[in-house]
């Protein structure tokens, strides 16, 4: 996982460089504006998080996923939960909003997020249709603020609370 992710991240910084902008982390010629720009995707990763758990028990479909999710990962370890939410944070933050946003646009780099997101049978299309939403809401941060600070932030938080509650999770026998 950690190879998968550091290669995103490699790929990502060749991407910026090919295009003359090594440094993915802001964006073309933008100052930083990292306090302001963490803390609105903190706040927008528990919008994400308390409308992920009040889904959860009220549709068929997120507890599909919940369910889904929990067996197809299997028993998480805190540090296994914590490696995944940073990796997939870094790693796809990079390649989506650092490198590709600024070349492709903010729904072509949001699409080719959701892609991955797919997974195995049309019970993830939701999963695949909410991921495309929240990168559009990731790229609105990173063009919003100029940096990746409040993407990577959120969907690190997204990641880590998520994970964690589907690994706890009591499932249906």
């Amino acid at each position: 996982m950690l190879v998968l992710y550091g290669g995103l991240t490699v790929a990502a910084v060749g991407w910026g460089a090919l295009r003359g902008h090594p440094n993915i982390l802001l964006l073309d010629g933008r100052a930083r504006a990292t306090l302001p720009g963490l803390a609105a995707g903190l706040a927008f990763a528990l919008v994400v998080v308390a409308a992920t758990r009040f889904v959860t028990p009220r549709y068929r479909w997120a507890r599909t996923l919940d369910y889904e999710f929990h067996h197809l990962l299997g028993p998480l370890t805190g540090r296994e939960i914590l490696a995944i939410a940073a990796a997939s944070s870094i790693g796809e933050e990079c390649l989506f909003r650092g490198a590709m946003l600024p070349h492709l646009g903010l729904i072509a780099s949001s699409a080719l997020f959701a892609l991955p997101h797919i997974g195995p049978g049309a019970r993830f299309l939701p999963w695949t249709f909410s991921s495309f939403v929240v990168g559009l809401c990731l790229g609105g941060l990173f063009l919003g603020f100029g940096d990746l600070g409040g993407p990577i932030a959120a969907h690190f938080a997204i990641n880590l609370l998520n994970l964690r509650h589907i690994a706890r999770s009591e499932q249906p026998t």
